[in-house]
């Protein structure tokens, strides 16, 4: 079998499987990344959500028999909704990161992984595989940069010339043995912008992540958000584009080649005080298909609870109470006390008095207290 041949042939045919961007590399353990997540680890920055083993994370060979090579592939993602619905006052919507647009990603890579798996084994019968996309054991920024997808950029994204970093990565070790493409050199220069602007400080230098301070894993979080981070998550209700749109190699770039990708308006920026109530069975129906929704209606509704107090939505006091009164989780409780008395007024302040005293849990009664601490000011 000459590998060249077969390598430029699945580059020639990557458009036709639904795949923007293709590159190989060695399946040679990824040293600088483990480093990288050693440092990581004893920072205490990791998120928790990762592959606990890094050798694993680092090395091919540990998680398939015999690799010769791993081919990365990426696939371009919308940056504008067209038909955004507009958030007003008595009609407040929160947003959902461009991650979480259209179809959950990780069912759109898979197809095209499985294409590509296909298209290759009619080819080479005796190839194996393991494809993998963002929950695998391997490390998709690593995987990519190595293989000349883009390069691994400040704001720990992977950026390609061509759809900057509105791009979701996948990626497939193979037991073939393709010659590997050259990595990209960085192309961030001095540009600082999105440590800059990291709204919580979560960057905290170029290429370097607490992901515990980050809003995206912050909004996927099922506890009491900590205070400090309320004010700063305004309206997003899941994951954060901020480093990425303050990036000036993204400026222009939006990109509609995949429907599955295109957001619903409605869901994609959804009306915020509907989700207070929403039952699992209307969650999983409305929300279920997007990435957004992993990680089931709590965290979704805790930030609205918390984006409806961002934008003191006064028309949203009854829900609110409502839902303070007879939720039957704290967090939610909890939550939406600290919302009523940041959205404030007689009726909040009457309110919370209330529900202090028939109140039982000792978190939610610390949020009671920050609530009326709001109206005490």
């Amino acid at each position: 079998m000459n590998y060249r041949l077969l390598k430029q042939e699945i580059k020639d045919h990557a458009d036709s499987l639904g795949i923007d961007k293709i590159g190989f590399t060695t399946a040679d353990v990824f040293t600088e990344m483990k480093n990288h997540l050693i440092r990581q680890e004893q920072l205490d920055y990791q998120s928790g959500f990762e592959e606990k083993d890094i050798n694993k994370r680092v090395d091919p060979s540990l998680i398939f028999s015999e690799p010769r090579s791993i081919i990365a592939i990426a696939l371009a993602y919308p940056s504008k909704m067209k038909d955004s619905p507009r958030s007003v006052k008595g009609e407040r919507r929160g947003i959902f990161a461009r991650a979480s647009w259209g179809t959950d990603y990780h069912e759109v890579l898979r197809d095209r992984l499985n294409k590509l798996e296909a298209f290759i084994k009619e080819r080479v019968p005796e190839a194996r595989f393991r494809s993998m996309v963002d929950t695998g054991e391997l490390v998709d920024r690593a995987v990519a940069e190595r293989a000349g997808i883009g390069w691994s950029a400040k704001n720990c994204a992977v950026i390609t010339p061509e759809f900057g970093s509105y791009v979701y990565l996948g990626e497939m070790i193979t037991n073939l043995p393709f010659e590997p493409d050259e990595p990209m050199n960085d192309q961030c220069g001095s540009c600082n912008k999105c440590v800059d602007v990291c709204p919580t400080g979560a960057l905290v230098q170029g290429g370097q992540l607490d992901a515990k301070k980050c809003i995206a894993f912050l909004t996927q979080t099922k506890g009491f958000l900590p205070e400090q981070y309320r004010s700063k998550i305004g309206n997003r209700i899941y994951g954060c584009d901020t480093c990425q749109t303050v990036c000036p190699k993204n400026k222009g770039k939006d990109f509609h080649f995949h429907l599955e990708m295109e957001p619903d308006p409605e869901i994609a920026k959804p009306l915020l005080e509907p989700l207070l109530t929403i039952s699992n069975r209307d969650f999983k129906e409305t929300y279920g298909h997007v990435s957004g929704s992993w990680r089931g209606k709590k965290p979704i509704q805790r930030n609205a609870i918390i984006a409806l107090a961002h934008f003191k939505e006064e028309s949203a006091l009854p829900s609110l109470i409502s839902v303070m009164q007879e939720d039957v989780r704290p967090v939610i409780r909890g939550t939406a006390a600290w919302a009523v008395g940041k959205i404030g007024g007689e009726e909040a302040h009457q309110a919370l008095l209330a529900f202090k005293d028939q109140e039982e849990d000792e978190e939610v009664l610390i949020e009671i207290q920050k609530g009326l601490s709001f109206l005490n000011n």
